[in-house]
């Protein structure tokens, strides 16, 4: 039987985030609607470490709450388990769909527990949500809503959260409700950007020219890489034609890609893959004046930055995982397989390679050009 809702009752709540970069941006929207829907309450983000970095200074949680990920060890979970217990949460809203979480959560005897119904976890949810019928067919920043949809409906009996797609969707929301778009924007605080610029001009670096960062890697999908020498080729083009410095960015487990790239370069551009954590790297993408990369975690962020960004789509779908935001264009070649989804392209990677050096940078100068005429008004 469902536990009755009282809004004032709810005075701690655990939101179980997502485990990627750019799913965790996805989930802002839902975290801010989750904020209006208990103003009162005490939120905690549960997710990975590096989410410190994307969530820091954030004004719609009061916390991050640092996991293990959704297969954590026997001792680890019950570890977590006993720690979300002593914390006495009221509610816990799982965004993913793993099993795991739910389990966590209902280990940690978490009274109310709100989430899909997907993975066999339905009987461990008191209040287990119907996955839409349209998923697959949307942006997955509604899925994330439909949770807090699902949520407000059982609390008020109605729900105000922004399920429809309006006419802005795709863009950036500056604006909340259903009539003006998801809300995506994240913010870095003046300390952190001039952190960034400082570490920019330590590599030599001068900021009074066109900066552009380029991540030619991805973690979880060979197949999403775009070649390095694409990349390569079209960082020799922002230099030569646009005049810009280019700077190579991503993790340490993409480090070895980004050397690819600069090794083909006829002017080596600065390499920070692997050098900066996440917090540094959210800071660099909200001063550098443009991201060009593959369908990767850092396209989410510097949209939510509000920067431009260039998106090389190949295998993916961008209906559903596109950056929301008017200053983020996808570049893209389908051929008849694509979007296939695929970690490792098993024929001739012809999604990727039939999107061309001159094509994305027709698509960057563009950008780049907006900014400056922007810049000047």
């Amino acid at each position: 039987m469902k536990k009755a809702l009282k809004p004032e009752e709810i005075k701690r709540v655990v939101v179980r985030g997502a485990n990627w970069v750019g799913d965790a941006v996805m989930t802002v929207p839902a975290l801010r609607e989750l904020r209006r829907v208990l103003p009162g309450a005490r939120l905690t983000l549960a997710t990975r470490a590096w989410a410190e970095g994307v969530f820091d200074g954030a004004d719609f949680i009061d916390e991050v709450l640092v996991v293990e990920g959704d297969r954590p060890g026997v001792g680890s979970f019950f570890g977590q388990a006993r720690e979300w217990r002593a914390r006495r949460f009221d509610l816990a809203v799982l965004l993913p769909n793993a099993f795991a979480p739910a389990l966590l959560a209902f280990a940690a005897r978490v009274p109310v527990r709100v989430g899909h119904a997907t993975d066999g976890r339905g009987p461990l949810l008191t209040h287990p949500l119907a996955p839409p019928e349209w998923r697959g067919r949307r942006h997955e920043v509604f899925y994330y809503l439909n949770v807090v949809a699902g949520l407000e409906r059982a609390l008020y009996g109605s729900t105000s959260v922004g399920l429809d797609e309006s006419p802005a969707a795709g863009l950036a929301g500056s604006l909340p409700g259903a009539a003006r778009g998801p809300r995506t924007e994240i913010a870095v605080s003046s300390e952190r950007r001039e952190a960034a610029r400082e570490l920019l001009r330590a590599r030599g670096l001068r900021l009074d020219r066109p900066v552009v960062a380029l991540c030619p890697g991805s973690t979880n999908s060979r197949a999403k890489r775009w070649p390095a020498e694409r990349f390569a080729a079209l960082a020799d083009l922002l230099a030569e034609r646009a005049g810009a410095q280019v700077v190579l960015i991503g993790s340490r487990e993409e480090l070895e890609v980004s050397e690819a790239v600069s090794g083909l370069t006829r002017r080596p551009p600065v390499v920070l893959t692997g050098q900066t954590g996440l917090a540094e790297t959210v800071a660099v993408l909200s001063v550098a004046d443009l991201l060009v990369t593959n369908d990767t975690g850092p396209a989410h962020v510097a949209a939510a930055l509000a920067r431009p960004v260039v998106v090389i789509f190949g295998p993916t779908d961008p209906l559903t995982t596109r950056p929301l935001s008017p200053l983020a264009e996808v570049v893209r070649e389908p051929p008849a397989c694509a979007p296939c989804m695929l970690r490792d392209c098993p024929i001739d990677h012809r999604c990727m390679t039939a999107v061309t050096p001159e094509a994305v940078y027709a698509r960057a100068a563009r950008a780049l050009e907006r900014l400056g005429a922007e810049a000047a008004r």
